[in-house]
């Protein structure tokens, strides 16, 4: 049996479905273990809870490593750093962001939260472990994307155990502190979770806050994007000799590049590592959108891949891109999916940014419908749009928030072969009008896209 970070806690709720939590003493010693919990006796002073924020950020790091086999990260702030960092971006950005860091174990759920006023406190979650959490996530994961329950909300009891476990412990401070921004750094069997869609019985966590999946935080840039008045690469193919075609990318390229955004499109034949090599040259681009398959799969990074018109992009070789010496601020792929209940493909996945060499990326943990991803991408484009009379700059996660809030409360919607918002209508070629009868304010079109990285 695991020893606790903290000590156990039983989680109450108030009548609103809040936390109810007694006290917390102190713990005295830590040890590591890799990609798990530390094995952590009891105490809880905030010097030892800012230690334990450490020792995870120090195991962590070296799991991301080892699969990209390569040193993915310069700094190492302790935890007490992390907070004083947090205050830094605070200033920068005019939003409170907290950083919670969940550590499942084989006996308890234990909870790390770091923000810049409270500094770091913990929770250890006894009525929950490794394996529940798992089963759980997995259960939600198939109830939101099956076919069958896209008119339900089966899922609900599945969402409401993972909010009670992971943020409701958490709930009045985040509260309490005005947070605003959660940068969500997750143990095994978690960094596949649908975080916007938890649910607190009456919203989903996605309309309590703007939400980004990090590796760790000494992982990823503290310095926000600036993407008013940069160009969009938008590349993408529609047909593929081996997988299902995407009828409804080269309307999102045109959308994206042409009508929200400027920018170039490339799509199909022109759609080669090659020619994406040679566009990356050009420094006037802020974005690189890819609307293509995209695999996070089991196994080495070089079996995930984006594919290319001629050839497939892999994990791996995405270094070789050099984004990481370009002006970048935002990666994009809008048709992806990753392995259920794979570590590997969840490392992939969470460690997206990193290995890219760009601050964020934005991916789907599953593979939405065409119409859904379309409707999505025209939404956060459409939120960021800018022109030089008017340039503005918005959070990359606010962004995707809004997007996935107009989706919920049906302020984007499909009507009658068009995708109907705000800005007006859209008519819809005709093989995609017909399939205009989806509900896109069901979880299974927007819960699944995630922000990866940086949040700024």
């Amino acid at each position: 049996m695991g020893l606790a970070l903290f000590p156990s806690v039983t989680v109450a709720s108030d009548a609103h479905g809040r936390a109810v939590l007694p006290g917390i003493s102190r713990f005295d010693q830590l040890t590591q273990s890799q990609d798990r919990k530390p094995q952590i006796s009891q105490g809880s002073s905030p010097r030892d809870f800012a230690e334990a924020v450490t020792v995870i950020e120090q195991q962590w790091e070296p799991v991301f490593e080892d699969y990209f086999g390569r040193n993915l990260s310069e700094v190492t702030l302790s935890g007490a750093e992390i907070s004083e960092a947090l205050a830094v971006v605070e200033q920068k950005t005019g939003q409170k962001s907290a950083v919670i860091y969940m550590i499942p174990g084989e006996d308890q759920l234990e909870l790390l939260l770091v923000t810049a006023d409270g500094g770091v406190t913990g929770r250890t979650i006894a009525e929950t472990n490794q394996e529940m959490l798992i089963e759980t996530a997995q259960q939600l994961r198939q109830r939101m994307t099956s076919p069958s329950r896209r008119s339900t909300r089966s899922y609900l009891p599945q969402a409401q155990n993972l909010y009670t476990w992971t943020i409701a412990p958490l709930r009045e401070e985040l509260q309490s502190l005005g947070i605003e921004n959660l940068l969500l750094c997750v143990g095994p069997g978690l960094r596949s979770v649908p975080f916007a869609a938890l649910h607190d019985g009456e919203e989903f966590l996605v309309e309590q806050y703007s939400l980004a999946l990090i590796p760790a935080f000494n992982m990823i840039d503290l310095n926000p994007s600036t993407l008013a008045n940069t160009e969009v690469l938008a590349m993408g193919a529609s047909i593929f000799e081996n997988l299902s075609p995407l009828p409804a990318v080269p309307v999102e390229l045109s959308q994206i590049a042409s009508y929200l955004w400027r920018g170039e499109i490339f799509l199909n034949q022109e759609f080669t590592q090659e020619n994406l090599q040679s566009q990356l040259q050009e420094s006037r681009y802020g974005i690189v959108h890819l609307a293509t398959h995209a695999d996070f799969q089991e196994g080495e990074p070089t079996q995930s891949y984006i594919q290319l018109w001629d050839s497939k992009l892999t994990l791996d070789d995405m270094q070789r891109l050099e984004l990481d010496e370009s002006a970048i601020g935002l990666l994009v792929l809008s048709a992806c999916k990753t392995a259920v209940g794979s570590q590997d493909a969840e490392k992939g996945f969470a460690g997206l940014a990193i290995q890219s060499g760009v601050p964020s990326a934005l991916a789907s943990l599953w593979y939405v419908s065409d119409l859904g991803t379309l409707a999505l991408m025209s939404e956060f484009y459409n939120t960021f749009k800018t022109d030089d009379e008017n340039a503005r700059s918005i959070l990359k996660a606010d962004a995707l928030r809004q997007a996935q809030l107009a989706m919920l409360r049906g302020e984007v919607r499909l009507e009658d072969g068009k995708l109907v918002s705000d800005r007006g209508e859209l008519a819809l070629p005709e093989n995609l009008a017909e399939l205009t009868g989806e509900n896109l304010a069901h979880p299974y079109f927007w819960a699944g896209f995630t922000l990866i990285g940086s949040p700024w």
